[in-house]
């Protein structure tokens, strides 16, 4: 009796133990569930025999002559291994369930990207990638004595604060020694301006209080983030997605996302999204409606990929997916997180069909709360190739591109990236128009890779309509300020009229050839289109007083 007591209690302990360092989920739709089960009914039944062993119960050598409550204990821990095993594949598999992987993503709408996506300012565009936020971010740790020895950076994240955007990363334990001498917590967080990469901020303080990140992934124990969440009333749902964000008054939190299985123990689907003070702890639960609207995201890039692919490549079932391949679309390689004018996250990716290269049917847009889809069936290359593209028009340099993000650059797709050299550091802009990858404008900074970009798409002439947002309007003055200065081998046209002293017009010879020989007091005239934001594009150029000589 006293070898069942103990063993009963050793399986009650065991128990309490993988509860709390293997966290699995007590829902139906989860196999960790059973595999709980299967483990806690072997050890009872194992504990519920008589006899000292398993082979020889009461003199009788045979295996089924057992008592009966541990035949129950072993039968429910062999049909839980059986579930375990084979309801996936049952319930879950593809070829069974084509179909509703494919609608997982849910209703994906075709729009026309001109009508969604307003142009963006200049000023807007980012150029900071994560590995230039990290290497900009390790430099200012570095500049406060004896931090790095304790801390290290944790992962960037883009997100936008107050409107803007940056790459955000906590600062977390090295070790676990180092966790153990600093329970009170690691200091502040790191933010990087996606858009400037002089605009670097080390916060430690908040209103006068010091930051502290308390529950985080690489602490331990009750402070371990996944546990402090788990342990506190979220044990029967899914949680992934880790992000570290920061509300618009720099509060520090973790971002959890809550999912569930759709399809069989498969077809993982964000259901809501929780939220962990990193300093206190304290935790709230939303659903994707009701989240706090500074949350970013809330659909995890992993999900909304897989779903992307299963819309793509399901569209005429398992089969033709595996066999025929007829009309199946699959997602270009990587993800890039894009913002829109209304300050919308969107995941976004290419969509090329089956076996295609360099070539894409369109892009897709996701958005990253509620998942909301929409497709662009707008034909042009590949992340990849526009990087490549963008390389070789420096290839002597040996610059390297960074992973693109898509914009509306003067009414049209493009790809936004930076060239970098050997070390790291941004020495380029580059512009590639997504429907024709060889038109690229490159400058050392946004401004003249957009003057080299507007070249580049007016040399096609009508092939390319650069003014489809736009409506051309016109303007007269007289010159108050003129100047010229060569980029790059370019001269560009500085100049300022009276009846718009704001605003200063930016140009090169190739739209007028007035131009060179236009000086201060000249009466002029201006056709031009404004996109909104500074972002101004001359159409034509008329000097007036050349005109009357």
């Amino acid at each position: 009796m006293k070898r069942k007591l103990w063993g009963y209690l050793l399986v009650l302990v065991g128990a309490l133990a993988y509860i709390y360092v293997e966290l699995p989920v007590f829902n139906p739709r989860f196999t960790s569930l059973y595999v709980f089960v299967a483990g806690i009914a072997l050890l009872l039944g194992f504990f519920s025999l008589k006899g000292p062993s398993l082979i020889t119960v009461e003199g009788d050598h045979s295996l089924f002559n057992v008592p009966k409550l541990a035949k129950l204990f072993f039968g429910i821990g062999i049909l839980a291994i059986i579930v375990t095993v084979a309801a996936p594949f049952i319930l879950s598999a593809p070829f069974l369930h084509s179909s509703k992987y494919r609608e997982l993503l849910g209703t994906v709408q075709e729009s026309q990207f001109t009508s969604d996506i307003s142009p963006v300012s200049v000023a807007d565009i980012r150029l900071v990638d994560r590995e230039t936020a990290i290497r900009l971010g390790d430099k200012k740790i570095g500049e406060v004595p004896a931090l790095g020895s304790i801390s290290k950076l944790g992962e960037f994240h883009i997100q936008s604060v107050n409107g803007s955007l940056y790459w955000v990363a906590p600062l977390v334990h090295r070790d676990t020694i180092k966790w153990l001498t600093n329970l009170g917590g690691t200091t502040g967080y790191i933010m990087v301006s996606a858009t400037n990469p002089q605009d670097v901020r080390f916060v430690q303080e908040l209103d006068g209080q010091p930051v502290k990140i308390v529950y985080q992934p690489d602490a331990y124990l009750h402070q371990d983030l996944a546990r402090h969440v788990y342990l506190n009333g979220h044990t029967n749902i899914g949680l992934t997605d880790f992000t570290f964000e920061i509300d618009d008054n720099g509060i520090p939190y973790w971002v959890v996302t809550l999912y569930d299985h759709k399809i069989g123990f498969g077809g993982s689907d964000a259901v809501g999204v929780a939220t962990v003070n990193a300093t206190t702890g304290e935790i709230a639960s939303y659903s994707i409606e009701d989240a706090p609207t500074w949350i970013d995201r809330i659909q995890p890039e992993s999900f909304i990929g897989s779903q992307i692919r299963d819309w793509g490549v399901y569209v005429e079932g398992f089969l033709n997916a595996v066999i025929t391949e007829a009309n199946v679309l699959v997602p270009t390689t990587g993800m890039s997180l894009v913002y829109g004018e209304d300050g919308k996250s969107y995941w976004y990716t290419g969509i090329t069909s089956s076996g295609a290269d360099e070539s894409t049917i369109g892009f897709m847009l996701v958005d990253t709360r509620t998942k909301e889809s929409k497709l662009y069936k707008q034909p042009g290359a590949t992340e990849v190739a526009a990087m490549r593209s963008a390389e070789g028009k420096v290839q002597e340099k040996g610059y390297t591109a960074t992973f693109p993000v898509m914009y509306n650059i003067l009414g049209q797709p493009t790809y936004v990236m930076s060239l970098k050299d050997k070390a790291g550091l941004i020495k380029m802009v580059s512009f590639v128009s997504v429907e024709d990858y060889s038109l690229v404008g490159l400058g050392e900074n946004k401004e003249e890779a957009l003057r080299s970009y507007q070249e580049a798409l007016k040399s096609k002439g009508n092939q390319i309509n650069i003014g489809n947002q736009a409506t051309h309007l016109e303007a007269k003055g007289i010159i108050t300020r003129f100047n010229a200065d060569v980029q790059s081998g370019n001269t560009y046209y500085y100049f300022t009229i009276d009846t718009m002293p704001n605003n200063v017009f930016i140009t090169n010879s190739a739209l007028s050839k007035e131009l060179p020989l236009t000086q201060v007091g000249d009466s002029i005239t201006l056709l031009y289109d404004d996109y909104g934001q500074g972002n101004v594009d001359l159409v034509e150029f008329d000097n007036l007083a050349l005109s009357i000589k």
